[in-house]
Formats: C-alpha cells, sequence, structure tokens
C-alpha cells in the first residue's frame, strides 16, 4: 500500500473534522479489493487487519440504541458483500485498540463470528481530539436518532470547548440545526424517550419545546400517540395554547392594570379633599379600605371638623 493513499490519515482531527478530496477516512473502501496485512504493533496511518476482539469501547460513543433489526440487516450485508468501510480505532498499546467508529460494524463482525476486522488505526493523542473524532463521526456517518445527535452536539460543544457556530462548521450543518437540536433536550424525559422509540417524529418533539408546561407537553404526548397525530395538527394546538394563554395573561395584566389606576384616582382624589394621606385597597368581590392618616391631635381635629362640614353640606 503506498503511503499517499491513506495520506489524509495521518492530519488526525483536521483531516476528519474538515474532509479534503484526499482524505480516504470519507470514503467507503471495498475491502476484498485490497490485501490487508495484519497490524505490525507499531505503525498508525494505516489500513490493516486487527483482533476483532483487541478493540476497547469508545468511550465517547453517542449511540446508545441499537437496533437489532438494523443490526441483523448490516451482518446480512457483510456476509453477503463483505465490510465495505473498515472501523477507526488508535492504538492503546501493541496489539489493544480503542474504537473511534464503527461499533455496529464491529458488533455486526464478532456476532457473525469474524476474528479479524479491517480498521485504521490513527494517532489520536488528546481528549478533546478523541471526543471531536467519536461524535463528528458518528453523527455524519452513523443513523443517529435525533437525541443521539443533540447529545453528541451538546457534548462537543462542553468537552471540545466549541460554539455552536464551530460545531456547525465542523459537522457541515446550519447553526439553527445544532441550536434546534440541542433544545430537544429541554423536553421531559417521557417526551425524549418517546422520540428514541420512533413513537413521535423529531418535527413533533420541536412543536411541543414552545409549550411553557412540563405537564402540558406529556399531555400533548399521550394525545399524538393516542390519535396518530400530525406534527402540522400539533403545531396548530401548540399554537392555540400559546396564544390563549398570552391573551389570558395580557387580559388580566390589563384588569390589574384598570383596578391599579381607579385605585390611584381615588387615592389622589381623597389626599386633594382631607390634605393627607389616603390609602385604598380594593379586593376582587368589590370589598375594601380606605386609610386616612393623620400625625397629630391638631391634624385629627381638623379632619373632624372637615368631616361636619361634608355631613352639614349633605
Amino acid at each position: 500500500m503506498s503511503k499517499n493513499k491513506f495520506s489524509g490519515l495521518g492530519r488526525g482531527l483536521d483531516a476528519l473534522i474538515n474532509p479534503t478530496p484526499q482524505n480516504e477516512l470519507n470514503k467507503p473502501v471495498n475491502i476484498k479489493d485490497i490485501e490487508l496485512k495484519e497490524d505490525d504493533g507499531a505503525s498508525v496511518d494505516v489500513l490493516t487487519k486487527i483482533d476483532v476482539f483487541s478493540v476497547l469501547p469508545n468511550p465517547y460513543q453517542p449511540r446508545t440504541e441499537f437496533e437489532p433489526n438494523a443490526l441483523d440487516e448490516l451482518k446480512r450485508s457483510i456476509l453477503n458483500n463483505g465490510l465495505i468501510q473498515p472501523i477507526t480505532v488508535r492504538r492503546k498499546s501493541e496489539k489493544q485498540y480503542e474504537l473511534i467508529s464503527g461499533e455496529r460494524r464491529l458488533r455486526a463482525c464478532k456476532e457473525i463470528g469474524y476474528k479479524t476486522i479491517p480498521a485504521y488505526i490513527i494517532q489520536v493523542d488528546t481528549k478533546e481530539a478523541m471526543v471531536a473524532l467519536a461524535l463528528i463521526e458518528n453523527i455524519q456517518r452513523e443513523k443517529l436518532n435525533a437525541i443521539e445527535v443533540a447529545k453528541a452536539y451538546k457534548e462537543l460543544i462542553e468537552e471540545c470547548n466549541l460554539s455552536q457556530e464551530q460545531v456547525a462548521e465542523k459537522v457541515g450543518k446550519d447553526r439553527s440545526t445544532i441550536t434546534n437540536s440541542i433544545r430537544l433536550l429541554k423536553l421531559p424525559v417521557e417526551v425524549q424517550n418517546s422520540l428514541v422509540k420512533n413513537e413521535i417524529s423529531a418535527g413533533h418533539a420541536r412543536a411541543l419545546i414552545n409549550l411553557y408546561d412540563e405537564n402540558l407537553q406529556i399531555n400533548i404526548l399521550n394525545k399524538i400517540k393516542k390519535n396518530n397525530l400530525s406534527v402540522r395538527k400539533v403545531e396548530l394546538l401548540v399554537k392555540e395554547i400559546t396564544e390563549g394563554k398570552r391573551a389570558q395573561k395580557k387580559a388580566q395584566n390589563t384588569q390589574s392594570n384598570l383596578e391599579l389606576i381607579s385605585q390611584k384616582d381615588i387615592e389622589n382624589k381623597l389626599r386633594n379633599v382631607f390634605g393627607t394621606k389616603v390609602t385604598c385597597k380594593q379586593k376582587k368581590d368589590g370589598a375594601g379600605q380606605i386609610t386616612i392618616e393623620f400625625y397629630s391631635n391638631d391634624e385629627l381635629e381638623r379632619l373632624f371638623d372637615l368631616f361636619d362640614l361634608i355631613e352639614k353640606a349633605n
């Protein structure tokens, strides 16, 4: 094998995150057309054969769900066509490796009974690079569910100290796609689980995010599953609820403001009449009290005289 054929492997994280035409990691390789040698225990940036049981799990694997039917389909494909795309690993010791990407392929080969598997061995020296490689590989190549993708984006941001804009650039997505994906993690666990189980779609989940109450979100979730509601119907239902709530809040605020203006009006008028501080408090049922303050005996007598004048005028 010429070194030039896999020259992209040596560029590590940048080669995988920012692929170029020379980067063979992003192209399927028909293993049947290549004569692979067993790993020599020292080389990196090579495509070789390694023991399937010498590969340690990827500690940053974003995939949490492995659909049995999909795994069976992959096994049948491998048996019929061979393994088209090698797994990617980094070397831990002479004959031990840590998986970067290709867990489904590795599982399938183990279950089939293969003893060895084609693998790219690449140089990855830092935790940040390992996290980025594992997550970006899975996001770009594997069929992760929406929650797995959201968690992968979030971990990429937190573990690698990247902004949403940087993540969007690395994985070739719009920033809004990254933002909307991560927002799914704010949903209740029940909603997230339904999304993982394909009981609802990502469109349903995004509509539920706009609800202001967790109980409401779960209530609408149950309606979706019971009545098989479309995304459009859920969006309209959520819109009705949120607009109704806003209208109700606006009406309450308007009423409160009217009551406040009315009470202030009364207080100002009575202050002008009595020449002292007056406080008016009114309950929702219309009842209330008016407090007239005085600060000396002389002022109290003045108020009594004023009451007498008002009484005589009536």
